[in-house]
């Protein structure tokens, strides 16, 4: 079962790479389909592991948690 920490972080990985899809894709003229999704899902996870962590994550904590679950990544 994946825990809240990892949805976080997730979350924040494929919203932040939504950034690079949407400029590129309004420098091309095309429309950013895929930004826009990526934007949707990462933000929904985002909004999923706040809701469902008891006592939620405060915007302080939220480096910290990326960072954990890189170190157990890598670790």
């Amino acid at each position: 079962m994946i825990d809240m920490d990892t949805l976080l972080a997730l979350g924040v990985v494929i919203f932040l790479l939504s950034i690079p899809s949407g400029v590129s894709a309004f420098a091309n003229s095309r429309p950013p389909h895929a930004a826009i999704l990526a934007v949707v899902v990462g933000g929904g996870l985002l909004i999923y592991a706040a809701m469902m962590k008891p006592g939620g994550y405060t915007m302080g904590e939220v480096p910290d948690v990326v960072l954990s679950v890189i170190g157990r990544i890598l670790l």
